[in-house]
């Protein structure tokens, strides 16, 4: 069923967000960072599957030549790293607040700050990233693993929820509504767009997002910063290359 993917998304969400409230800051470092290797290592693998769909490597080559000259061109890879900066820095102030603020209890933090803080943060965190994109679209094309990426996203937002929620409260359990919003709108647009997608071109533009997909597992387990965002043009130069070279 499309959209099964966001639904799991947003539980993961919310589920993150009820530990991260009662026994955040319970869960040691180790814990999380062996679950992340965890999900780095699974995403390659997805990554590995969906590439070897192509028909012609030649044609994701292609499109991930001229991906990157165009991404590059737009800073795709530094625009997303900006929001990201803005979101780290704004849980750093937020944790150094709270830290001040237990220290003096007479001054009381506002709960409606920490409300609009969590729900921003998570909600530019959650829903900007390849990640969002590539599951998204998958997800709306259908095939019997569609929803196989963004369940990758949703462990991963999961443990992020945790952390965030035991910093800047129950505010990030609302970000729910933006992962609803983004992704179910992704998700309507790629079956939207379906109709007009051959099988070979669904095929090439597959390969292509899991060559990617592998660039995030190489993140996630610190091998390698591969600059995955400034890819995402080749989503759409897949299918083209496909209409005009290779029908």
């Amino acid at each position: 069923m499309r959209g099964i993917g966001t639904a799991v998304n947003v539980l993961t969400v919310l589920g993150g967000t009820a530990i991260g409230l009662l026994a955040g800051r319970r869960l040691p470092d180790r814990l999380r960072s062996t679950v992340l290797s965890g999900v780095g290592l699974l995403t390659v693998v997805i990554g590995i599957q969906e590439a070897t769909k192509t028909h012609n490597v030649v044609v994701p080559l292609v499109a991930l030549i001229l991906g990157a000259i165009v991404g590059e061109a737009l800073s795709i890879e530094e625009r997303l790293e900006a929001v990201g900066d803005r979101v780290r820095r704004l849980v750093e102030r937020r944790l150094v607040e709270r830290r001040t603020v237990e220290c003096r209890p007479e001054q009381p933090a506002s709960a409606s700050a920490s409300f609009v803080e969590g729900f921003v943060a998570a909600s530019l965190l959650f829903c900007v990233g390849p990640l969002t994109i590539l599951g998204s679209i998958k997800d709306g094309l259908g095939g019997p693993d569609h929803a196989q990426l963004l369940f990758v996203k949703a462990a991963l937002d999961g443990l992020v929820a945790i952390v965030f929620a035991s910093t800047l409260g129950w505010g990030v359990a609302f970000s729910a509504l933006t992962i609803v919003v983004v992704q179910g709108s992704l998700t309507l647009a790629a079956g939207a767009a379906d109709r007009v997608l051959t099988a070979r071109m669904i095929d090439e533009m597959t390969a292509t997002g899991g060559v990617m997909i592998i660039g995030i597992g190489l993140r996630l387990l610190d091998l390698k910063r591969v600059r995955v965002a400034s890819f995402l043009p080749a989503l759409v130069l897949a299918p083209v290359a496909v209409a005009l070279f290779a029908r």
